[in-house]
């Protein structure tokens, strides 16, 4: 999806936020957040989410992943990263859950926010992670060109990527998907970030990434978890509920972030 989606009017979207009871944040040690998008997607898929987290003071990024290799996706999450002054909340949706558990290590990320997301274990890949679970129906709507490069079909995205979401919104998403290199299946991550930074764990009705491998994951990683009645993109049909889950993290981790001392250490990285 392009930075060209139209979205529903923002003053609609700030209402949403202002009624549902997200946690005051005056005393949270985070005031970043680094919102990391998947496959077939640019930052847009988070553009009904950024003016909730702004409404509440955060400054916030979107990371626009080249979708060329878990290598460079992981680099440019770094140098969004590294950008921000002080310490991180990072987010990553579906396949960015790859990029987030490799990039998180970053002394400067205080917590991890998963979203539908893949999340590896040490030395795993993708494919690693994905192993042993029942194939997904929008896994065989997704087609390779002759270099390798995966897009969604029409039917992909109205029926498994995004079914929940207005018509017209569901063809933008497929009108201005990005290209995915298969090859990012393939690479491993090094250390699983979520080992020494505390995570959350958005999980929905899945037509992507497999629901099982999304609650196996959570619960290895102790994540506070959050299941949604949504498809595959949750930022799109429930922002105000991601964005609770955000403020959350940004609240629980940044406290827990200042007592160990992360928050000098961060800031001087």
């Amino acid at each position: 999806m392009s930075k060209r989606l139209l979205i529903a009017p923002l003053a609609s979207m700030l209402t949403i936020g202002a009624q549902t009871p997200l946690t005051a944040q005056a005393a949270t040690a985070v005031r970043n957040i680094v919102l990391v998008h998947g496959a077939y997607a640019d930052g847009s898929s988070y553009a009904k989410v950024i003016p909730l987290l702004e409404a509440r003071g955060f400054h916030v990024t979107a990371v626009q992943n080249p979708l060329t290799s878990l290598a460079d996706d992981v680099a440019a999450t770094k140098r969004a990263i590294a950008r921000q002054d002080g310490p991180v909340i990072l987010v990553g949706h579906s396949s960015a859950g790859v990029v987030i558990t490799e990039a998180g290590n970053d002394p400067k990320v205080a917590g991890l926010v998963y979203i539908s997301a893949i999340a590896p274990n040490d030395g795993e890949s993708s494919l690693d992670a994905l192993k042993g679970y029942t194939a997904t129906p929008g896994g065989s709507e997704q087609h390779p060109d002759a270099a390798g490069y995966l897009t969604l079909t029409r039917k992909g995205a109205d029926e498994d990527f995004v079914p929940d979401l207005p018509a017209a919104e569901r063809a933008l998403v497929y009108e201005t998907q990005g290209d995915w290199n298969s090859t990012f299946l393939s690479e491993k991550i090094t250390t699983a970030a979520w080992k020494t930074k505390p995570s959350w764990f958005i999980i929905v009705n899945d037509r992507m990434v497999p629901p099982e491998q999304e609650r196996f994951a959570a619960k290895r990683m102790h994540a506070a978890t959050t299941t949604l009645s949504s498809s595959h993109v949750p930022m799109l049909s429930h922002p105000a509920e991601v964005a609770a889950v955000i403020l959350d993290a940004a609240n629980k981790a940044g406290n827990a972030h200042v007592q160990s001392g992360g928050l000098s250490e961060a800031s001087n990285h």
